[in-house]
């Protein structure tokens, strides 16, 4: 494929750093970064905006009018295919009123996460397997490759979507709060990142971070289909005990081990290295500091979810977590779907 060439010198990857020298060299070059900055300011950073940032108006527009278009095909399929499955399949009333949301984001992120895969395993891009390739031979306004720019879209208008949709579609959760500044800070990402050119660390990003979210709603529509037609199914209740294991052992490996020592080492030290002036450093890496602390935010409730799990605290993986929530404040029904839906630890809290 033409688009996935890149050129990457005669350069052999770079062995991946462990914890400790992550950070020794991530701090140093940080500093180092914050000592050389003589001029910083609010003048440097309207320069380098004006300078260096690349955001036509088309694509901004292009991106609005998709991420309508994920409102109104996830209305259309909620009303149309996954509440007439879920009648079908004789669900329990309050998991046929969840199933619409998971079966969504299910098809979404298993549908991106698959593509990002593509391009990382399967193409000529070398950015997973060596991270600091990222900022070989980048320069500002650089052309995006097709290929990429077709992920950006996707995932910048299907979060725009989802701001909306955490306000408006779905039910208010204790967690909504954390997602909707997830989303805000992700959107923020994603817009800048492209703007600036680095596109190639952001396919490292969508790549390990969606993955969680496929096994995090296919275990969650094997809960829903345990009690279906009122008898339990062996089978789904296997299927979501072992999805739950496989989401917290991937959740750390991920988002906790490989994004920290793949994306934070190239951005925060590679990156300098490569771009010694590199515009922006402290803004994009402090966007990604504070997704990392959102990842162990929700890690340190998975913990505590398995923890009642191992102590028989909780007798079988069950979807308690909105229960709680609607006992407290009754959800707002809205038209796209009913109340009472998604659980298990979305994202991430029971």
């Amino acid at each position: 494929m033409a688009a996935a060439a890149t050129t990457t010198g005669l350069k052999a990857p770079e062995p991946m750093p462990s914890y400790a020298q992550m950070l020794q060299r991530s701090w140093a070059s940080a500093l180092a970064a914050a000592r050389g900055c003589g001029d910083c300011g609010w003048g440097l950073a309207r320069r380098g905006l004006a300078e260096h940032a690349h955001l036509a108006a088309p694509e901004l527009l292009l991106t609005a009018l998709c991420a309508l278009g994920w409102t109104a095909l996830r209305s259309a399929a909620t009303a149309r295919l996954f509440r007439p499955l879920a009648k079908r399949c004789r669900l329990q009333p309050r998991d046929a009123a969840r199933l619409p949301e998971s079966a969504w984001k299910l098809l979404f992120y298993l549908g991106c996460w698959s593509y990002c895969a593509y391009l990382l395993l399967g193409t000529r891009y070398p950015f997973f397997h060596d991270p600091p390739s990222v900022f070989y031979d980048w320069r500002p306004g650089m052309a995006v490759p097709w290929d990429i720019a077709t992920a950006y879209l996707l995932q910048g208008s299907f979060y725009c979507h989802s701001i909306y949709a955490t306000v408006y579609m779905d039910t208010w959760r204790k967690d909504s709060v954390v997602m909707l500044a997830h989303h805000v800070v992700t959107l923020l990402l994603i817009a800048s990142s492209y703007a600036f050119r680095y596109h190639n660390v952001g396919i490292l990003v969508f790549f390990l971070h969606d993955v969680n979210d496929v096994q995090l709603e296919f275990t969650k529509l094997n809960i829903y289909f345990k009690a279906r037609g009122g008898a339990y199914s062996r089978l789904h209740g296997l299927v979501a005990n072992l999805g739950c294991l496989s989401f917290c052992f991937c959740w750390f490996w991920f988002r906790l081990y490989w994004f920290p020592l793949k994306v934070l080492y190239a951005t925060c030290h590679s990156s300098l290295r490569s771009v010694p002036d590199i515009p922006y450093y402290f803004f994009f890496n402090t966007l990604l500091l504070i997704l990392t602390a959102m990842n162990i935010y929700w890690f340190l409730y998975i913990v505590a979810f398995a923890a009642k799990v191992l102590t028989g605290q909780m007798r079988e993986l069950e979807d308690v977590r909105e229960y709680d929530t609607l006992e407290a404040q009754p959800a707002k029904p809205c038209k796209a779907e009913k109340p009472l839906r998604n659980g298990l630890v979305k994202d991430k809290l029971f």
